[in-house]
């Protein structure tokens, strides 16, 4: 029997608890700071959009000491703590797994982590979550992707621990991940996905 998160008064979860549930569970869930936060579910371009990041990331990795993981792969930020389900991780050389859980299902070393950006959870993305990562030190680079338009964001860690914007938009562009020394065309990220019409737009086509 899974643990109750519907509790009145609400409670904190210990590591431990958290780890159980989500052996148990049949969906995805955080754990921020105590608390087990459902994690939303994707769109169809969301999936798509993912899914093509992941093959051509792991298409340019090939001959590399890293190896790309999907959404089913959790990352443990452990100053927090915080344990999520990034879109994309990236490992190079040997990964490092959480002593707490016993699956081997949680890394703490991740060189790079992707995030295909959602309307729900695009604040968090670039807040609250980008700023737990940071603590992590064997990140180097983090990326986000629309799922609006064709536009990919990498934050490059500094050697003064700030971190580098570098924008790529529209379909024609290239955009580079420089920790691992890999380029992915705009065009194959967005590989037979269909962006929502601009709101003018939308409105002319019901008349």
């Amino acid at each position: 029997m899974g643990l109750p998160l519907e509790q009145s008064p609400p409670r904190r979860y210990t590591i431990s608890e958290y780890l159980a549930y989500e052996q148990q569970s049949q969906e995805k869930h955080e754990y921020r700071d105590g608390w087990i936060v459902a994690m939303a579910g994707g769109t169809y371009n969301h999936g798509v959009i993912a899914a093509n990041v992941l093959r051509e990331v792991g298409n340019a990795l090939k001959g590399k000491p890293c190896r790309a993981a999907d959404s089913t792969v959790r990352v443990r930020i452990p100053r927090t703590p915080l344990y999520t389900y990034p879109d994309i991780t990236v490992v190079c050389g040997e990964p490092q797994f959480d002593p707490n859980d016993t699956s081997g299902q949680t890394l703490i070393n991740p060189r790079v982590i992707v995030e295909v950006l959602s309307p729900s959870t695009e604040a968090y993305d670039r807040g609250e979550k980008f700023s737990r990562y940071r603590q992590l030190e064997s990140l180097e680079e983090y990326v986000l992707v629309s799922q609006d338009a064709p536009g990919v964001e990498t934050f490059i860690r500094q050697k003064d621990g700030g971190w580098l914007l570098m924008p790529y938009a529209g379909i024609e562009a290239t955009a580079r991940i420089r920790c691992l020394g890999i380029e992915l065309p705009l065009s194959e990220i967005y590989a037979n996905v269909t962006f929502p019409a601009p709101p003018a737009q939308a409105e002319e086509q019901k008349k």
